[in-house]
């Protein structure tokens, strides 16, 4: 009797053992592959006139697959000003759990940054952009990678990377990949600028999500950019949390919203694009720079947990949809 009774409690260890790895288990990549992808680093008056004469700069992607064969529809994940920063690892887990693989983009250390949440002049905001097509480039010839099902997601600067990379405009000036994305989904994205022909976009789903509370990119202005969109007939919805503060996915974020007093935000400027490629601010018909009146530090940042499992259910469904998935 004291064998069998040892082997039971040897049985009921193994199986909890298994209980307490099978989670973890379900959201691990079948294989992890890192990229290089050679880009450029620009101004954004030379990322809007098409001028390529920028420094021939690497950045890298990680690659993580969900399964080990098969063409798989694939997320592109875009960091924003913190750079790769736990919400992107987060989400990386949530979508391969699910089947779908993901490349993360690290658009800063081939750049030597590490963040650019203090001063925002010391990288072009649309460099992520181009960034973004070249990944295009290297997931559409991947083997594993079905480039019909290619979809990206990005946060804050990333967020409006993502955002505006749907221009069409953009894909004609430097998208030479061959391949189009099946989705566009940016969360809390940067609105404060009006671009030239910026409601003529690709014509796939755009689904934006942001929170209300947020005072480093209000929604406000991304909810004016929406209803512009929407009047040109595009394919945009935009999620709002009303508890929500900026960066409210990141799961090891401050709870509640912490202030960062050294972030600069462009929150109370009004920025737009010139026929030269230009960016002037509206209010001193000069060209925008970090150092403009506009431009304030004071920033919160915090996680909400609520609004991240609601944002977590919704992308979800959006990707299964758009990837045709059960």
């Amino acid at each position: 009797m004291s064998d069998e009774r040892a082997e039971r409690r040897q049985a009921a260890v193994r199986a909890a053992d298994e209980a307490n790895v099978e989670p973890i288990l379900q959201d691990m990549a079948a294989r992890t592959e890192l990229h290089s992808i050679d880009t450029l680093t620009l101004s954004d008056t030379q990322f809007l006139r098409g001028d390529a004469n920028g420094k021939a700069t690497t950045t890298s992607g990680q690659l993580r697959l969900a399964t080990s064969s098969g063409r798989l529809p694939v997320v592109v994940l875009q960091h924003g000003s913190a750079g790769m920063a736990p919400n992107v690892e987060m989400w990386a887990r949530e979508l391969n759990k699910i089947g779908i693989s993901t490349f993360a983009l690290d658009g800063f250390t081939g750049r030597g940054l590490t963040e650019v949440n203090t001063d925002h002049a010391l990288l072009g905001r649309l460099n992520f952009i181009l960034d973004i097509y070249r990944a295009l480039d290297v997931l559409a010839k991947h083997p594993n990678v079905d480039p019909a099902r290619i979809a990206l997601m990005g946060f804050s600067r990333g967020g409006q990377a993502t955002l505006y990379a749907s221009l069409k405009r953009f894909h004609r000036l430097w998208n030479r990949s061959g391949a189009e994305f099946a989705a566009y989904v940016p969360f809390y994205p940067d609105c404060m600028t009006k671009f030239l022909s910026d409601t003529d976009v690709v014509g796939r789903p755009i689904r934006i999500f942001g929170g209300t509370q947020d005072d480093y990119n209000p929604l406000a202005a991304c909810k004016a950019y929406v209803e512009r969109l929407r009047a040109a007939g595009a394919d945009v919805q935009l999620t709002e949390y009303p508890n929500a503060w900026h960066a409210f996915d990141n799961p090891l974020g401050a709870q509640p919203a912490a202030m960062q007093p050294r972030f600069q935000s462009a929150r109370n400027c009004k920025i737009q694009e010139e026929a030269d490629g230009l960016l002037i601010n509206r209010d001193t018909k000069q060209p925008f720079a970090y150092t403009d009146a506009c431009v304030v530090r004071g920033v919160h940042i915090g996680h909400d947990p609520v609004a991240t499992r609601e944002a977590k259910q919704a992308v979800k469904a959006i990707f299964k949809k758009v990837f045709q998935l059960p």
